[in-house]
């Protein structure tokens, strides 16, 4: 579970101060699916930083698990989030002059596991993003579409609890599109708790909740259909 408690994020600018995030609330149960929207600016990106453990509040407590991760020291702080937490990004962030193999491989690598055990499990999540043909290529040898099913096998390395995306459909066809959204279901239904800031409406659909921010206060939370507990102060 992630539980925000009075979340606040001021940045400094050269004009005075802008206010990111103002006070929210904001309980996600394990195994939700949780779609953020709002207007650009209005702090969702932050929130979801905020979230993955990589920018700390101006005031406030973010808790995972019952820990106050911003009370924890960097090194275990990095530790939480390698073990704990996958990001997609809609810039895929790949590099370029890795292969497809060796950029899935790259999060086991920090976590120091031999090298036949990282080829194997990123040989087996490629083959289950339908890659298994392209393990060798480079990111510039791929369709934008692959490259973001590299980027989320790469995301599934460690096996996190959490998957935290930043417009993850925003650069890709209509097929392609609905061909991620399939995988971001998936790993739902396997037990994995999605967070997805987005502006696509399909997104929203299959989200058991939308939650609206606009200048930095949650002001409206869409309960799904679905018998899911959750908490929005």
């Amino acid at each position: 579970m992630i539980t925000l408690e009075q979340v606040t994020k001021h940045y400094r600018h050269r004009q005075g101060e802008v206010v990111g995030l103002n006070g929210i609330d904001l309980t996600i149960n394990s195994g939700e699916f949780i779609s953020l929207t709002g207007p650009s600016g209005s702090g969702k990106s932050t929130l979801l930083l905020m979230l993955g453990t990589m920018m700390s509040p101006t005031a406030g407590r973010v808790l995972v698990d019952d820990t106050s991760v911003y009370d924890l020291c960097v090194a275990r702080r990095t530790q939480l989030r390698r073990s704990k937490i996958g990001f997609v990004f809609q810039t895929f962030n790949l590099i370029p002059y890795l292969t497809a193999l060796q950029n899935v491989q790259l999060p086991l690598t920090l976590t120091g596991k031999p090298i036949p055990a990282q080829v194997s499990r990123a040989s087996e999540l490629l083959e289950r993003v339908g890659l298994a043909e392209r393990m060798d290529h480079k990111p510039s040898e791929l369709s934008i579409g692959q490259q973001q099913r590299v980027a989320l096998a790469r995301t599934l390395a460690n096996d996190p609890e959490i998957i935290l995306a930043d417009e993850p459909t925003g650069n890709l066809d209509p097929d392609t599109r609905t061909q991620i959204l399939e995988f971001f279901e998936e790993f739902n239904r396997e037990g994995k708790t999605v967070v997805i800031v987005t502006h696509d409406p399909a997104v929203a659909e299959m989200a058991h909740r939308t939650v609206r921010i606009v200048e930095g206060h949650i002001v409206h939370a869409d309960m799904a259909s679905q018998n899911t507990a959750v908490s929005v102060a």
